[in-house]
């Protein structure tokens, strides 16, 4: 997302959570997350767009365009600064703990002057809020587990925010006079799910010249330290960022260095003392001589240990180190193997680009396939009806009509996203799910049932046979969101039993199933769909984020039914006819 777009749309969410909190229209409020939610996706830079160009975008109208004006021009707006001024200092990031909306957050300020989560974690443990109207006798409880989760992603960046501004980085710094080589390396490399700090590494004699790009980058807003090997700054997002300059011959050593994770290359470092080697940041040596043996690629360090190269979104001390010494490491799944998306919406639901729109921009991406799966009708929000949807269907079809007379390659199939309710029972009926190429069924509410209950929830939506993919599997979002509990042996057995793909949800908050469960559910039988779950055409580049968090579960192209051609995909949206599965 360009730098422009996301201070945007943080400022227009913020607006909109600062008018509910002050008892503001709550459909004014809508439509600013709406706008945001538009900006953050628009797939072109808004600084400098006219007023006239930044209403084209889909939920954006004159008002808000000229807040956005403002916004590029000066980093604020002016009724945002009006609203901030009424509400309390602290309150805001009452909002931010899961499960605490705006008004809540104003009223534990006015009835308890509480003020911050410390405050409030405080309040809970000493009775506090027994009483207080609208909080029940749970509300302590979920508050708490709210607060962990804050504290736990603390100091902590999505991944997309992390790779956006080290690819900013990194460009400026390429550009410096006498940069040989730069790449950003870290947990960032290895697609962790969130990044503490951004690790960037780059190969110049001269490194004042990469030094100086770095400081004088626009979002540079603090020099926490500069020296001729290393500087660090701290961006007007709170992320800090490391730029390290070493000699071109040190460059593979270095990165395997600090790509790192700890635990991988500790691992390492042992093979090489078993064979009498030291392996640093500076090359691989012969411990006897010093005599430098490799250093300039990872390939050629991996190599000399007598190990194949692992993949940096494995280095997580999991057994790929024996894996890469026995020849065994897997082909992991890339980009470049997905096939289509089967998660995606338009504007007839939550999303914020038109159906038309939505496939272009699926089409410029060279997809073989893509599916518009817009939610159903038993999220009430959304308002979608049967009518509604067999509309939807038959735009889908003469869109798709219009593609093969132009010779386009794509597919277009027809899906939707279900809500699976506490009982497992998604919103339609067999006779009308029928009528759909790909059902992928969710959970959207309920979030809190007992670990029995959940598990039986989500085995008997697989057991649909009408449902695909189970969504977002763990109903998780960073910072605002705890996984459900589910047994998840009993779930991949389901899964594995019944042709029920689990999702790999691209979207940065989510990317859920997440790598932690991932090998256990292949191991168990299981296939997955890598979905952006987009609501708007920049959202679709967020499937590099689901790819990654497939690599770091160890996926191959064939655990992964949407990198298969068309006519395999087909067999197994059938349901059972799977020639892959025993």
């Amino acid at each position: 997302m360009p730098q422009a777009n996301e201070a945007a749309a943080a400022l227009l969410t913020e607006y909109a959570e600062l008018l509910l909190m002050t008892g503001g229209d709550r459909l004014r409020a809508r439509a600013y997350e709406k706008a945001a939610r538009a900006v953050a996706g628009h797939s072109g830079d808004i600084a400098g767009l006219s007023p006239a160009a930044l209403q084209r975008i889909p939920g954006v109208g004159k008002s808000i365009a000229e807040k956005v004006g403002e916004v590029t021009a000066t980093g604020t707006f002016a009724a945002l600064e009006l609203l901030r001024a009424d509400v309390p200092d602290g309150v805001l990031a009452l909002t931010r703990i899961p499960a605490l909306g705006p008004k809540r957050a104003l009223q534990l300020f006015e009835e308890l002057q509480i003020r911050s989560p410390a405050e409030l974690k405080a309040a809970i443990e000493a009775g506090r809020l027994a009483g207080l109207r609208g909080f029940g006798p749970k509300s302590g409880e979920k508050l708490l587990r709210g607060i962990e989760l804050l504290e736990a992603d603390g100091g902590r960046v999505l991944l997309n925010v992390a790779a956006e501004t080290a690819e900013r980085v990194v460009a400026a710094v390429r550009a410096a006079a006498g940069c040989v080589r730069c790449e950003y390396a870290g947990s960032l490399r290895r697609w962790r799910e969130t990044v503490g700090d951004v690790d960037v590494l780059a190969a110049a004699q001269d490194s004042a010249p990469l030094m100086a790009a770095l400081t004088g980058l626009p979002e540079a807003v603090e020099v926490i330290g500069s020296g001729p090997t290393k500087t660090s700054i701290r961006t007007s997002a709170g992320l800090q960022v490391d730029l390290r300059v070493i000699p071109l011959d040190a460059w593979g050593a270095a990165l395997q260095y600090f790509t790192g994770s700890q635990a991988h290359n500790v691992r390492v470092r042992e093979i090489a003392v078993r064979q009498k080697l030291k392996l640093s940041e500076y090359g691989l040596f012969d411990t006897a001589t010093g005599d430098l043996i490799v250093s300039r690629t990872e390939h050629e360090v991996y190599r000399r240990l007598g190990m194949a190269w692992v993949p940096p979104a494995m280095r997580e001390d999991t057994g790929e180190v024996q894996a890469a010494l026995r020849g065994e490491l897997p082909a992991l799944v890339a980009d470049g193997d997905i096939r289509g998306d089967l998660h995606t919406h338009t504007d007839l639901t939550d999303g914020v680009a038109p159906l038309a729109d939505m496939v272009a921009a699926a089409r410029a991406r060279g997809y073989a396939y893509y599916a518009i799966t817009d939610h159903a009708p038993d999220l009430v929000m959304q308002r979608m009806t049967a009518e509604k949807m067999l509309a939807q269907r038959e735009r889908v079809r003469r869109l798709g009509e219009q593609l093969a007379a132009a010779g386009e390659p794509m597919t277009l199939l027809h899906g939707t996203e279900l809500n699976i309710a506490p009982d497992g029972s998604v919103d339609w009926d067999a006779d009308f799910l029928a009528g759909f190429d790909v059902c992928v069924a969710s959970v959207h509410s309920h979030f809190d049932l007992p670990r029995a209950q959940m598990t039986r929830r989500l085995i008997a939506a697989c057991e649909n046979p009408r449902v695909n993919i189970i969504g977002h599997p763990l109903a998780r979002k960073f910072g605002r969101r705890p996984e459900i509990e589910v047994d998840l042996p009993e779930l991949f057995a389901a899964c594995a039993a019944t042709g029920t793909a689990l999702e790999v949800n691209a979207h940065p908050a989510r990317l859920d199933l997440p790598s932690a469960h991932i090998r256990a559910a292949r191991d168990a039988g299981v296939k997955f769909s890598i979905d952006s779950d987009a609501h708007s055409t920049g959202h679709l580049a967020n499937m590099r984020y689901g790819v990654g968090t497939a690599q770091r579960g160890w996926l191959t192209p064939d655990d992964v039914i949407n990198t298969w051609p068309l006519p395999r995909l087909t067999q197994f949206l059938a349901k059972g006819s799977d020639p892959s599965r025993p």
